[in-house]
């Protein structure tokens, strides 16, 4: 990867939905007699990891709430729910890693809403 464009541009995907886009331009590596069939302006779909991490413990971003300055969640302890503040590693956008705060065996509340306080009772759905 060569160079990633400074700005992003809005396109309809073919299900109606507005993208937001950003042209990356790529160095190919393969010699070219190996990419003879590629055509002018072909396409390519990647992938690209920024981090990567193995064994860690994760939980849904949808769990997490702001408690002050701080992250905290919902543990459940033998059916009440419970603040627990939690530190961040990396995040996704769909799960964030635990750094500390809570225990892998650990249940939490996801999508906690207005009702759910501190020593609430909760029942697993």
């Amino acid at each position: 990867m060569r160079l990633i464009e400074p700005s992003a541009f809005t396109k309809i995907s073919a299900l109606g939905v507005e993208e937001q886009r950003v042209n990356v331009i790529v160095d190919l590596v393969d010699p070219p007699q190996e990419r003879q069939a590629l055509g002018d302006g072909f396409r390519v779909e990647a992938r690209i990891v920024v981090d990567e991490a193995n064994d860690v413990l994760t939980v849904p971003t949808s769990a997490l709430f702001r408690l002050g300055d701080d992250w905290a969640v919902f543990c459940v302890e033998g059916g009440v729910a419970r603040e627990t503040r939690v530190q961040l590693g990396m995040q996704n956008g769909l799960e964030a890693e635990i750094l500390s705060g809570l225990e892998a065996h650990e249940q939490v509340v996801v999508h906690p809403g207005d009702e759910v306080v501190d020593g609430i009772r909760v029942t697993a759905r």
